[in-house]
């Protein structure tokens, strides 16, 4: 398939196989993609991201002590029924919806060998078609009137038809916690969208050639798969999902984007709080009374 006929993208992968220790104990019983945000889990904010760009397809890489992700997304007529009885009708649209958006299939990671493992494990179920990819433990929240996050990644990609990544820009003494990407914007494009010379993982900030740092949502072209595969275990044993996009950033174009939206890392403990405070401070139904109980705190 050449670059100019490429197909639009309507199947995703969300890794969500990650121990979660950095949660523990809550993450002892609970996959830590499940912990809310208010009253709804944090992998249900990316599912309803990923479909409001317009996917109908999404393969969730799961590992063991996850069933709770696949039960949350079924049908539940049991509570369904109770629903009903209690005369609370409206709540079973809500319990409904959450797995009646898109079709949702599952894959287990046997073993721990990292985003690029997981990655790799779609690759039948995404054929040669391009797809998206949302790191499901974390949050894109866009500016008001602004698209999704993977929406503005979507649209770039249908601009440039080749792999498109999402960055953010972060405080240089933080690149050493990310993968930073190291690009020039071409002729024509503005300074959101940059072409890519290479990928950094984690690199001491000294040593950052910029401070765009991946932002957990990515768009792939089919040729990825083969990257992954050439790709042997780079840090900690695993296969880095960088060093397989550099493979593809030297075989084909491959662009990051600056989006506009902020992200939330679910996997660390002070941005789930943030995001918790944030989220519960937009919601008619608790923002007075958290605004009231934080001023008071702030007061005292």
């Amino acid at each position: 398939m050449t670059v100019s006929n490429r197909q639009s993208v309507t199947k995703a992968i969300i890794p969500a196989a990650g121990m979660g220790t950095r949660f523990l104990p809550a993450t002892k019983s609970m996959p830590k993609e499940m912990l809310p945000i208010v009253d709804k889990p944090v992998l249900q904010f990316v599912i309803e991201e990923a479909v409001e760009s317009g996917i109908t397809d999404i393969l969730i890489v799961t590992g063991r002590g996850k069933r709770a992700i696949e039960n949350h997304f079924d049908f539940n007529p049991e509570l369904e029924t109770f629903l009903r009885q209690a005369g609370k009708d409206d709540l079973i649209d809500q319990v409904r919806d959450i797995g009646d958006r898109c079709q949702i299939f599952y894959i287990r990671q046997k073993e721990q060998l990292g985003l690029g493992d997981a990655i790799r494990l779609g690759r039948q179920h995404m054929g040669d078609e391009p797809f998206a990819v949302l790191l499901g433990d974390t949050i894109i929240d866009p500016p008001a009137g602004a698209a999704p996050g993977l929406r503005q990644l979507l649209d770039a990609y249908e601009r440039k038809r080749s792999s498109v990544v999402a960055v953010h820009h972060v405080p240089k003494a933080w690149v050493s916690r990310y993968g930073i990407v190291d690009g020039q914007p071409e002729d024509g494009d503005g300074p959101e969208l940059v072409r890519l010379r290479r990928l950094i993982e984690k690199p001491k900030p000294a040593e950052a050639p910029t401070d765009l740092a991946i932002a957990g949502r990515y768009v792939f072209t089919p040729e990825i798969f083969d990257c992954i595969d050439r790709t042997g275990r780079g840090v900690g044993g695993e296969i880095q999902l960088t060093d397989a996009m550099n493979l593809l950033a030297h075989q084909q174009p491959m662009y990051a984007l600056a989006w506009q939206a902020k992200r939330y890392d679910i996997g660390d403990r002070v941005e789930y709080a943030k995001c918790f405070v944030d989220f519960a401070l937009r919601r008619p139904d608790t923002s007075a009374a958290m605004r009231e109980h934080l001023r008071r705190l702030l007061e005292g």
